[in-house]
């Protein structure tokens, strides 16, 4: 199998401006389950590569974003008790 980058098309997300990044990330997450149930190994990779691009810039760019409690293990155990 070839690498996934090689033939990876999409817009640098650097290039993308915020609203553009939360539009991709919204599509690439809604697209993930099905990608991952019938996509052939290659799109699978290339998907991973991508989502994997795509978050790190968004969080590149938020840093410090708020994090609900509940996202949390301490946040999930209150939760279990």
């Amino acid at each position: 199998m070839s690498d996934a980058k090689e033939t990876h098309t999409g817009v640098e997300p650097a290039g993308l401006d915020d609203q553009q990044l939360l539009r991709e990330l919204e599509s690439i997450h809604r697209t993930r389950h099905d990608t991952l149930l019938h996509g052939s190994q290659h799109a699978l990779v290339a998907h991973s590569i991508r989502m994997t691009e795509l978050e790190a810039e968004y969080l590149k760019r938020h840093p410090n974003r708020p994090v609900a409690r509940g996202r949390t293990r301490d946040g999930a155990r209150e939760r279990c008790d």
